[in-house]
């Protein structure tokens, strides 16, 4: 139960590669992001990344009508069948090759993909229980380059599939006698996409040179014709036939085949329009189109969208949202919400046409985040990155609500003050900046009297002091938050300060550097240095126990080690380089065995009781120690992506040449080369055609609730919170403790015993059975008799029961009486309580931001209708202020 963490959310990535979708209903977007799946629900302001993942980066995504199933195909061509009611994984298969497109036809009976220069007809996996949920139907030749876009008729009878050999295949989805398939040219350059007008076989094919086509059909849906089944008796028959009957046949089926040939389904070219080609606007790269509204979407690689209205091509709309391409573009079914993905800078962007407005406008890191740090009350977490912006998001809803970019080079630390009202960032610009959660600014900026990078930084537990530690001068800068000036520079480390931490209990600071020790500088003392700790290797992270009694240290040699840091006596280590099991780079010449031997931790963080530690690193595994015991309890796989290096410990085979592995060969092909790293270069150079991002951690942090940990990683923000399925958790169970013998006690009216009981047995739903049939009057009874040992776990259940339930007066009072009469016993364990306290705080907090929203809202329509009453004919005078009594008369 204690370490039963599993993945929660992916934050600060909202969209990496392939096409997004809008759910049926229209009110929720999902977007690939990496080789995970996230849905964004814009209605109820709230975001949630699926626990499931594929191997590789997904680059496309098939969406059921119903919505219920969803098709995910990564970019080795292996898909996963997702219930997006269940969130789970249904079937696996693998296509083999990689595929361009996946569309499910209207119905829902049917999908087809589109890999290389063919398209294959799969029957789409129905409500029963099949051993192979897809069963492939069709196989279509036509095309002789890749195949890149889909698209079906309304009645689902036909699908039309572009090709990057500038034609348009149209193909029927049984066996048609007038239409097998049809081949549409007219355009050159690559087809973008291509669309059906509504309830008929009319087209519009759109290609990469911004031309636009539109195609007439001669025939409607309804005239397409079964082709007859050939019988073996008709085949007899004929062979019966004489020469003289033949030569008649022969002429009567001349004849035939000129009508046939006339019954065929013919396309002619109505029109041909072109988008504005000035610069580089010509270079269109994803549609979308209503067939309701008739309303044709297309984006450029400028960031330019136009909005036509089709056929008769007239222009609505053109703006630029973003300065890099657009990769996808998607329509609710209403028409109202446009989705935009732009792959370049990971921007995801909901626009509403008709108002101009945004529903919707998020985007990530553009490089890899780099620190973390969460509110005190665990309601936000705030993020710095190497783009040099600071993002502070919300843990319950997953959005973004603000960005700085006052920075101007990559971020290395961040944190809150502990009010949670301020944010501190340090950046390699050489600033440390303060913002303004209130008022959304930057109110505070802190420089060295020398230009310095600053590496690292820490504020203690007043808020009033801050401090930041030099790259390039190996020393320690202390301000003052309140007038911001710099009140002193601490000097006597040898080489660049990799790490700070203020003690949460005392004003202690403690300063890592790569010259081996750690020193401890006292605040009070004119910043003296208290004591130096000599360490047997480069230190990399310092992180003070929650209690203030501990100090961990991660070292380069691989060992985290415990000290006492009042008597300088070091109390317990642990050699965690065996459990990073780092894998092997494509351009590595070793082994991952040996490749192991030179990495560390890099960040450390004490859980909320400091009973045990998370630290992770240059590797996909975080790890959970236990302090006391110095053993390791748990680790978690954080990724399984595969398109990020150093994710295998063996390299595969098949890549290898005589030459060496096929990284090394950069074929210039484009998105598809791969440069070859320079010596010294981790992070790859952003300006080559391609680059594959090392899988690492760069920082974790626990919630002050202790329910949730995050980590900052190349996949982005990952959270990890407790499974709340796991209910049954017994204490001091006994064998006459049944849930029948609980009810009995209840009926009695003996509440205390039966509280205490319910506990004992430790079910959610029994414990708030019997809470709630506890009348009001009785809470403060049960409340003073409540034994000591239990008034800690009734506090931890009221913080969680708060998240759900709807008395919330009734909830309040038990926490009100509980600690008004428990709180003095409460503070001799207050360490201990500290997560409970911090989760209850959060819970009401949230709780009572809602309401008053709520209740201003309500103030506001009473007072307008007062207004409105008041101007129709009342007898008061018109200059009267509204009164508190007429309000609450109103209400």
């Amino acid at each position: 139960m204690k370490f039963a963490y599993r993945f929660s959310n992916l934050l600060g990535t909202v969209y990496r590669r392939g096409n997004l979708n809008f759910t049926p209903d229209g009110n929720s977007v999902i977007s690939p992001v990496g080789n995970r799946i996230t849905v964004f629900d814009l209605k109820n302001n709230k975001s949630e990344t699926l626990p499931l993942a594929t191997r590789h980066n997904i680059t496309c995504v098939g969406l059921s009508p119903d919505g219920s199933l969803a098709i995910l195909i990564d970019e080795e061509g292996a898909a996963l069948l997702v219930s997006l009611i269940r969130k789970s994984v249904i079937h696996q298969f693998n296509f083999q090759k990689p595929v361009h497109s996946v569309c499910f036809s209207p119905d829902g009976r049917k999908f087809v993909i589109t890999k290389e220069n063919i398209a294959l007809m799969y029957h789409a996996p129905g409500r029963k229980r099949e051993f192979n949920a897809f069963v492939l139907d069709t196989t279509y030749y036509g095309p002789y380059d890749e195949t890149t876009c889909i698209d079906w008729t309304d009645d689902s009878k036909c699908f039309a599939i572009g090709s990057k050999d500038m034609s348009t295949w149209v193909f029927g989805a049984e066996r048609w006698a007038n239409l097998i398939y049809y081949a549409l040219g007219g355009h050159k350059n690559a087809i973008v996409a291509c669309f059906f007008e509504e309830n008929s076989l009319d087209l519009y094919t759109i290609s990469q040179d911004a031309a636009l086509c539109i195609w007439q059909c001669d025939t409607d849906l309804d005239g397409l014709k079964h082709r007859p089944p050939k019988t073996e008796l008709s085949q007899q028959k004929d062979d019966e036939f004489t020469e003289e009957q033949k030569g008649k046949e022969v002429r009567g089926k001349a004849n035939t085949n000129e009508q046939g040939r006339r019954e065929k389904v013919k396309y002619s070219c109505a029109a041909k329009y072109f988008f504005n080609k000035e610069g580089d606007f010509n270079n269109l790269k994803s549609a979308a189109y209503h067939k309701k509204i008739h309303l044709l979407i297309t984006g450029f690689a400028s960031g330019i969208f136009h909005l036509h209205e089709l056929p008769e091509f007239n222009l609505i709309h053109s703006l630029s949202i973003s300065d890099q391409r657009i990769a996808s573009i998607s329509v609710n079914s209403t028409g109202d919400w446009i989705a935009f993905g732009c792959a370049g800078l990971g921007q995801l962007l909901v626009w509403e046409w008709q108002s101009e407005s945004y529903v919707l406008k998020q985007q990530g890191h553009f490089n890899s985040m780099v620190s973390l740090a969460y509110s005190p009350d665990g309601q936000y977490i705030v993020t710095g990155g190497d783009d040099g912006k600071v993002k502070v998001w919300n843990t319950s809803s997953g959005f973004c609500f603000v960005t700085f970019t006052e920075h101007t080079s990559s971020i290395s630390a961040v944190t809150f003050t502990s009010t949670g009202y301020v944010v501190l960032s340090a950046s390699l610009d050489g600033t440390v900046r303060a913002f303004d959660l209130h008022r959304y600014r930057n109110f505070r900026t802190f420089t060295s009297p020398r230009p310095t990078q600053f590496s690292c930084l820490a504020v203690d537990s007043s808020g009033e002091i801050v401090s930041a530690g030099s790259l390039d001068s190996f020393e320690i800068f202390i301000w003052s938050m309140q007038s911001g000036r710099l009140l002193d520079v601490l000097s006597g480390h040898e080489s660049p300060i990799s790490s700070l931490c203020f003690n949460p209990v005392k004003s202690i600071l403690a300063s890592a550097s790569w010259d081996k020790t750690v020193r401890l500088w006292d605040m009070f003392d004119s910043w003296r240095t208290k004591e130096t700790l000599a360490v047997n290797s480069d230190v990399l992270v310092v992180a003070f126990r929650p209690d203030g009694n501990e100090l961990a240290i991660a070292a380069l040699n691989g060992q985290i080690t415990f000290w006492d840091h009042e008597n300088a006596v070091q109390t317990g280590s642990i050699e965690g380089r065996h459990d990073l099991q780092m894998g092997r780079k494509e351009l590595d010449i070793i082994t991952a065995k040996q490749s192991a031997k030179g990495k560390s931790f890099t960040t450390l963080c004490y859980s909320a009781d400091g009973q045990s530690i998370l630290a992770g690193g240059l590797s996909k595994f975080v790890c959970i120690y236990h302090v006391k015991e110095q053993i390791l309890m748990k680790k978690f796989e954080i990724s399984c992506n595969l398109s990020l290096d150093a994710m295998e410990e063996y390299l595969d085979r098949r890549k290898m040449t005589e030459f060496g592995s096929l990284a090394l060969i950069d074929e210039g092909a484009g998105d598809e080369g791969v440069a070859i790293a320079l010596p010294g270069v981790k992070k790859g150079d952003m300006s080559s055609r391609h680059f594959k991002p090392e899988i690492r951690v760069t920082c974790l942090h626990f919630s002050p609730t202790g329910r949730s940990w995050a980590a900052t990683t190349t996949e982005g923000l990952l959270i990890y919170s407790l499974d709340s399925g796991l209910i049954f958790d017994p204490f001091e169970l006994d064998i006459n403790i049944t849930p029948s013998s609980v009810h009995k006690v209840l009926r009695q009216k003996e509440y205390t015993k039966a509280i205490v009981m319910s506990f004992r047995l430790n079910e959610k739903k029994l414990i708030q059975e019997v809470l709630e049939s506890l009348p009001c009057s009785e809470v403060d009874v049960v409340c003073t008799s409540l034994p000591e040992l239990y008034v800690e776990k009734v506090l931890e259940f009221l913080a969680s029961a708060f998240e759900t339930t709807r008395h919330l007066e009734f909830y309040l009072t038990w926490t009100q009486r509980l600690l008004m009469l428990h709180g003095q016993k409460l503070k001799t364990r207050a360490t201990k309580l500290l997560p409970t306290i911090q989760f209850l705080q959060k819970s009401i907090q949230r709780h009572f931001e809602d309401v008053s929203k709520l209740c201003d809202w309500n103030r506001y329509n009473i007072k307008y209708a007062l207004a409105i009453s008041q101007h129709r004919g009342m007898k008061r005078p018109a200059e009267a202020p509204v009164t508190d009594e007429e309000m609450e008369e109103a209400s």
